[in-house]
């Protein structure tokens, strides 16, 4: 049997990955899993699944997660180090990192350099790692989860780098693509939540309402298929139907259409090269009737503008970018700051950055630290303004 190691386990991407490997589960021993802070939901999986190892992000928890599960054999570790030794330490086969946020990148890198296989959904290892992961680990093993860079990886497989005229991310465009910047400025969180097709975490909701969550896609796509900037697009897509396209120089465009579970391209992972019968409902045309299509509107959605500068700029402005948006994000769901707060903040904090080109593994850490600690300062004079 293949073993995995599925970081975030209890996320959205995480629970539909062990819904995938039930329908596999004479195939893979789940031998590692992780979660952030839900300990009633880790406890249900470790029971299910008994991996050998289970990691919690802090110390107080891992005390309790240790008192609920010493019945089983798992070693309970915890923190960062824990999530790095579970990537990298382990005899896993494949390690899923559907991790959120900059503390992905850590274990991304443990499990590269351990030589393991690599099924990514925590595009900010890309973000914010990507020069670093490409420059260092060039013959890298990753498969990509997310489903517009699934959709290209499968659009590319046999085809030559050269012959692709542009990438052409689709986004839903999130709740408000209709809204007027003056409707934007009375969004609430309860709105920015209730996303109009996928069902995901908090954060990357709230990034799809922005078009964060396609900035930093786009940064990621340029990384992992090694296109420059000018040769990626966004184009709203409604339906969410088709998940990604690519224009060759021939004038021709393929594409992947799927019904929009995210079960789809985890399977895909899980079983590539092959392909296998999956559970998920399947596209139906004649149900469809139609697929539309239109601009991003990047003055009103600032953030897709902010991602192209500071991906064109390189370095650590990618870092900065990521880095400000987590912490505007938690503040607006915290109602500390408004909807439209979120991009003005990270604009000044970009601004504010001095950026360091060819970065190493250090200055990405210590620049994360110091736009998560602007960026709260930022926030802090915003509020008392």
């Amino acid at each position: 049997m293949k073993k995995l190691v599925l970081l975030g386990s209890t996320g959205s991407i995480g629970t539909q990955t062990l819904d995938i490997i039930d329908a596999f589960s004479d195939e893979w021993k789940v031998i590692g899993l992780s979660a952030n802070s839900n300990l009633d939901l880790l406890e249900k999986q470790a029971r299910k699944y008994e991996p050998l190892y289970v990691v919690i992000m802090n110390e107080r928890a891992k005390k309790e997660l240790e008192d609920r599960l010493s019945d089983l054999k798992a070693t309970i570790l915890v923190g960062e180090e824990g999530l790095e030794f579970l990537a990298g330490e382990t005899d896993a086969d494949f390690v899923i990192n559907a991790l959120v946020g900059a503390v992905g990148l850590k274990p991304t890198i443990a499990a590269l350099k351990a030589g393991r296989k690599i099924g990514l959904a925590n595009k900010e290892s890309m973000v914010i790692g990507g020069e670093i992961i490409n420059k260092y680990f060039p013959e890298r093993d990753i498969l990509p989860i997310d489903s517009e860079h699934n959709a290209i990886f499968q659009i590319l497989e046999g085809e030559k780098s050269s012959d692709v005229e542009n990438i052409i991310l689709t986004a839903s465009g999130g709740p408000f693509r209709n809204y007027t910047l003056e409707s934007l400025k009375k969004v609430t969180v309860e709105e920015a939540l209730r996303h109009p097709v996928w069902n995901m975490g908090n954060k990357i909701t709230i990034d799809s309402a922005t078009l964060m969550n396609k900035g930093l896609e786009l940064i990621e796509a340029h990384w992992l298929f090694n296109q420059p900037y000018d040769k990626i697009k966004v184009v709203i897509h409604p339906e969410s139907i088709i998940h990604s396209m690519v224009e060759f120089v021939d004038g021709s465009i393929k594409a992947v259409l799927s019904t929009a579970d995210m079960r789809l391209p985890i399977q895909h992972v899980l079983t590539f090269p092959e392909r296998r019968q999956c559970k998920v409902k399947k596209l139906d045309l004649y149900e469809i009737a139609q697929l539309n299509f239109s601009k991003a509107d990047y003055n009103k959605f600032t953030a897709l503008k902010l991602a192209y500068q500071a991906g064109r700029a390189g370095g650590t402005m990618p870092v900065v970018l990521n880095s400000a948006n987590e912490i505007a994000v938690s503040a607006f769901l915290k109602r500390e700051i408004t909807f439209l707060d979120i991009t003005a903040i990270i604009e000044k904090v970009l601004n504010m950055h001095e950026n360091i080109q060819d970065p190493l593994l250090e200055d990405i850490y210590e620049v994360d630290r110091w736009a998560r600690s602007k960026t709260r300062e930022v926030i802090g004079i915003a509020n008392n303004n």
